[in-house]
């Protein structure tokens, strides 16, 4: 119980919502998507059972990515990839994949459509979750994975919307989710089995890797936007 009481271990729990929140908003979409087509007393429970399987299917994932990070060089490898992931959240692309969920009519088809269609989509969570359980240190990264899952789940199924508005009128909470993974990436990358002999490990160190992980996002972010921006006058003319 004591190390349920840490600063780490809510810090942790933090990071753990808003990763979820910022990149699970269009996992709400899916799940109405996808239980579109059911008859009105069924859909209630096609969201439940559909939610309660994706949420078992990303803790069996996230378990095992949390023994893997053991491995030298994983770490690293995973910090680019969340990298990758925060540039994306911060210029997304245009394409709309949401049209390819098909809804069913029937529950366990719509329970099916859910589970796999988070799976597919999932991954950035997976390795972003992992990467924040980590930080947290000791024997508690699955009850701390548990819990905020548990907690941010919810918040976006029945909040998706009210989720998604606030995403669209501060964009900041976005900018914030991008740098949040930057900075886990950051923590990531020095902490690696590979890298603990090179780099010493103190705070200073993996809080500075942690803000030169954030800033990094933000500039190739902000010089991905640039670059857009300049390039659509070219391409309208």
């Amino acid at each position: 119980m004591e190390t349920l009481m840490t600063p780490e271990f809510w810090v942790a729990v933090g990071q753990i919502i808003l990763i979820d929140i910022v990149l699970g908003g269009d996992n709400a979409v899916v799940i109405a998507l996808a239980c579109r087509g059911l008859p009105p007393h069924l859909r209630t429970k096609g969201v439940l059972w559909g939610t309660a399987g994706a949420i078992i299917l990303r803790v069996i994932l996230i378990f095992f990515a949390l023994t893997l990070l053991a491995i030298p060089y994983l770490k690293i490898v995973g910090a680019l990839l969340l990298v990758w992931i925060g540039v994306k959240l911060l210029v997304p692309d245009h394409d709309d994949a949401h049209g390819d969920i098909q809804a069913s009519d029937k529950l366990w088809g719509a329970i099916k459509t859910v589970v796999i269609a988070d799976l597919v989509m999932s991954i950035d969570n997976v390795i972003a979750i992992a990467g924040a359980a980590e930080s947290a240190g000791g024997d508690h990264k699955m009850p701390l994975v548990i819990f905020g899952l548990l907690v941010s789940i919810p918040i976006i199924v029945w909040g998706s919307q009210l989720v998604l508005k606030l995403m669209d009128r501060f964009p900041i909470i976005i900018t914030a989710g991008g740098m949040l993974l930057g900075w886990i990436a950051g923590t990531m990358a020095v902490t690696d089995p590979a890298a603990t002999s090179l780099v010493p490990q103190t705070d200073v160190v993996k809080y500075g890797a942690g803000l030169a992980g954030a800033l990094l996002v933000l500039a190739i972010g902000k010089w991905i936007q640039s670059r857009r921006s300049t390039g659509e006058p070219a391409a309208g003319a």
